[in-house]
């Protein structure tokens, strides 16, 4: 009896594991056809059996799974299938690392080929400004084929999105990996256009100049990544309210390259935006002795130190700003700007005052002073116009400077100027 039961049993496997083999057979065969909706009927009726199958049954039964979700998402674009496909065609390869390789060689193939259809798809998706959608696609195909580049664009795409959660967990991974982005642009002078174009690899580009098409190949470093990641890092803990999270980030970035201009403006940055005006002044003078050249430093601290009532170092700063840089249009406006804001204290007064004739003779003093804020911001605003001649705010400010001032030629001028800028 005990021997009738376990001969039972073993013809009962027997049975099950033929059709296993007969039900992956077909969907094979539907899949060759083009049917992928029946290659995925058949497949899903071996889902509640699969896991007990034989070895060389279950690493079939993944590769086809993921093969059939490859071909519905190149059909439907649908994010499921990709996942789908992803899934369990990783599985596949990761199963055959303790198994033997039959399918991973192709379903490594598949993967490829999909990344390129679901990176395009990502790139539409952020034209439409459906950002979500697009790093979930971007993360998919670093998932495919372990390319970094990828989980830096899925990080940027969910930031555009607003979902700072997944791009802080994905800049983390980023920060783990030790991904800077670094690599070497491969140029050349494309004859026909004129233009400088990056031709992708080395072996590449000397190909391309060989042929006549392109000259001048020359290479080009890119600049790193890594001080971007970590700002975002700290700006996203910051905006969580995890501020000694963001600051730590900083900090461990700092230490490791203390001496990368980017990472020390980034946390200056991050004090600004904390509101820590003192410590954002300090970093920036710290910048100032790495970069004494740099005009944007200058004028940053301008900012700062001008909010804060210094005027007259706000003032000094601007104009180095402006020594450094004389283009710079925001450093003359709001040196401009700064200088008027007095103004208002003097309105105040003259407006206080009675018509007795110590009242009068004050209101004259007072009046001129107000002339001679005027003519001390003339000069800054007419410059920014040599540099910008549709500053509309310069043009406004000047003509009512000069119609105060009563110097009526310029403030036609200003007055004509303004209406064509409005129109």
């Amino acid at each position: 009896m005990k021997k009738r039961v376990i001969i039972a049993s073993a013809l009962l496997v027997s049975s099950f594991a033929i059709a296993q083999k007969s039900e992956l057979r077909d969907a094979d065969k539907a899949l060759d056809k083009g049917s992928t909706a029946e290659a995925k009927s058949t497949l899903q009726s071996l889902a509640s059996t699969i896991e007990s199958a034989d070895d060389k049954y279950k690493a079939q039964y993944y590769f086809l799974l993921g093969k059939t979700h490859a071909d519905l998402a190149k059909k439907s674009g649908n994010d499921a299938d990709y996942q789908k496909a992803v899934e369990n065609l990783n599985k596949l390869i990761a199963f055959e690392k303790t198994f033997k390789t039959k399918y991973t060689d192709e379903a490594t193939e598949i993967l490829n080929g999909l990344s390129g259809d679901i990176v395009n798809a990502a790139i539409e998706d952020n034209n439409n400004k459906e950002f979500s959608k697009a790093a979930n696609k971007l993360f998919m195909a670093y998932q495919m084929t372990d390319n970094q580049d990828y989980l830096y664009y899925a990080a940027s795409s969910a930031v555009q999105g607003g979902d700072y959660d997944t791009a802080l967990e994905y800049y983390l991974k980023l920060n783990e990996l030790g991904y800077t982005g670094e690599s070497t642009a491969y140029l050349a002078v494309n004859k026909e256009t004129g233009e400088t174009e990056n031709l992708g690899s080395e072996q590449n580009r000397d190909l391309m100049v060989k042929t006549g098409q392109y000259t001048d190949p020359s290479e080009e470093e890119t600049e790193s990544r890594y001080p971007e990641i970590i700002k975002n890092i700290a700006l996203i803990y910051n905006e969580k309210g995890e501020t000694e999270k963001a600051a730590a980030a900083i900090k461990d970035a700092r230490e490791a390259n203390p001496d990368d201009m980017n990472l020390l403006l980034t946390e200056a940055n991050m004090y600004v935006q904390a509101g820590d005006k003192a410590k954002f002044q300090s970093l920036m003078e710290e910048a100032i002795e790495k970069d004494p050249s740099n005009p944007t430093l200058y004028y940053n601290l301008g900012v700062i130190t001008g909010e804060q009532g210094n005027k007259e170092q706000a003032t000094k700063y601007y104009q180095k700003a402006i020594e450094l840089d004389p283009q710079s249009e925001n450093a003359y406006l709001n040196l401009a700007s700064m200088i008027l804001s007095s103004e208002q204290d003097l309105v105040n007064e003259m407006n206080s005052l009675g018509n007795s004739a110590a009242d009068n003779k004050r209101y004259d003093e007072l009046k001129q002073e107000r002339e001679d804020l005027y003519r001390s911001a003339v000069p800054y605003l007419e410059k920014l116009l040599t540099v910008n001649p549709s500053n509309i705010d310069a043009v406004r400010t000047l003509m009512n400077i000069y119609g105060t001032l009563g110097e009526q030629d310029k403030f036609m001028e200003m007055k004509e100027k303004l209406a064509g800028l409005e129109q």
